[in-house]
């Protein structure tokens, strides 16, 4: 139960950090709680010959704090919204939750916010008496609290956000996420379960019920459902499969009177089912993002090969995380449920099709592409290793159908020769 407790607030978590009005819900609160405070304070805090502070000082400040922060938050929501529009058009629209999801740039639009809600608070609050000499020393150490962290964040933020929305920074968070995933699946390749063996014939479907992407899998929902109907259960839909009604989420095994509906509805929850693929828990659609930047950038609108060029450099570090993070020891977390690996020439197809399809007539790219699969090849993972092989002799089949240069043709087959 505590699992999937903890599986449920964390999804409602990352599920918040897309939500623009989480945070400046979260700091219009705090601003009101902080003048409630002053008021609280001023008849239960007894200090000792408490610095006075004027009213007329404070309501300056306030005054000043309500009128330029919501004009500052109004910039601040315009910017964010050209960077995100610059991201989806020009990278990939699958990037758009990457730049979304931008911590500094959610912070500063709700601290601005957040200002403008604590001077108007403290202002009609200052000016209706509310506060004697203790209330309004602790107000102004609060308001200058605010005005710092202001100043602050806006001069952090002016930073942030001329990066944000750029080609550069969209890959880079691209890239973090991607690597954030696999090394999150390489720690536990089977979630916590075991290597799926297939179960034997007569095993019993739990089919899905809804179309749409699986995004996550609570395995303790799967496992406790397993254990209380003694059966042992087949996960057959990984994050990222697409699901429609009558395809399977799950096998099992042991039901001899078939599987109820209710433990039907059991398993089927354990499924989080969305209009789209999220990059947690999805090694596979990090992939295929970056390829789509790569694909789009050399396509002939834009024609910047160079950004693919640094996209196979990124899926470099990428596969190479792969190969150096290694599955931590331990007995089984969840005995009863069984999953499948992710396949490396899965991987290796999302990652370098579209690349070696949209760059088959650009040298540089080829050449690129080329190297980059020998580098795969050459990092002592044999099933990795044979994948960049067959993606290689693939890429070169593009390469020779629309290369009008032999010399060119005859330089990437050099290239290639590693795959044969």
């Amino acid at each position: 139960m505590a699992g999937r407790l903890l599986s449920r607030l964390r999804a409602l978590l990352l599920d918040l950090r897309q939500r623009l009005w989480a945070k400046p819900l979260a700091a219009c609160l705090l601003s009101v709680l902080g003048v409630g405070l002053a008021w609280v304070l001023d008849s239960e805090w007894l200090m000792r010959n408490p610095p006075e502070v004027s009213a007329d000082s404070i309501e300056s400040l306030l005054s000043i704090m309500a009128s330029s922060m919501l004009v500052i938050a109004i910039f601040a929501a315009g910017a964010m919204v050209s960077a995100y529009a610059s991201a989806s058009n020009h990278s990939s629209p699958r990037s758009f939750p990457l730049v979304l999801a931008d911590d500094t740039s959610q912070n500063a639009y709700s601290i601005f916010v957040g200002a403008f809600i604590f001077g108007v608070v403290g202002l009609v609050a200052l000016e209706n008496s509310s506060f004697e000499t203790v209330g309004r020393f602790v107000l102004f150490i609060e308001t200058a609290v605010v005005f710092a962290l202001v100043i602050l964040t806006f001069v952090r933020w002016v930073d942030r956000i001329a990066r944000l929305g750029r080609q550069g920074n969209t890959n880079q968070r691209a890239e973090e996420a991607v690597t954030g995933a696999i090394r999150s699946y390489r720690r536990s390749p089977l979630r916590g379960g075991v290597p799926a063996t297939g179960l034997p014939p007569g095993s019993l479907p739990v089919e899905a019920d809804d179309v749409g992407f699986v995004c996550a899998i609570d395995m303790a929902c799967l496992q406790e459902c397993a254990k209380q109907n003694q059966l042992v259960v087949e996960v057959t839909a990984l994050p990222g499969a697409f699901m429609v009604p009558g395809r399977a989420l799950v096998r099992v095994d042991g039901a001899r009177t078939g599987v109820t509906e209710k433990v039907a509805g059991t398993l089927r929850s354990a499924f989080r089912i969305s209009q789209t693929r999220e990059f947690d828990g999805d090694p596979r659609f990090g992939m295929v993002v970056l390829s789509e930047i790569a694909g789009r950038a050399l396509s002939p609108a834009v024609n910047d090969p160079g950004t693919a060029i640094d996209v196979t450099g990124r899926l470099v570090r990428i596969f190479v995380e792969w190969v150096r993070t290694v599955p931590e020891a331990g007995s089984p977390e969840y005995p009863l449920v069984q999953v499948p690996e992710i396949s490396l020439s899965d991987l290796v197809e999302d990652a370098f099709t579209a690349i070696a399809r949209d760059g088959a007539g650009t040298i540089e790219v080829g050449t690129r592409l080329m190297k980059t699969l020998n580098t795969l090849a050459s990092l002592g993972n044999e099933e990795l290793a044979t994948a960049a092989r067959a993606q290689a002799r693939l890429a070169l089949a593009h390469a020779e159908l629309h290369m009008e240069l032999p010399a060119q043709v005859v330089r990437l087959r050099a290239l290639a020769s590693f795959a044969d």
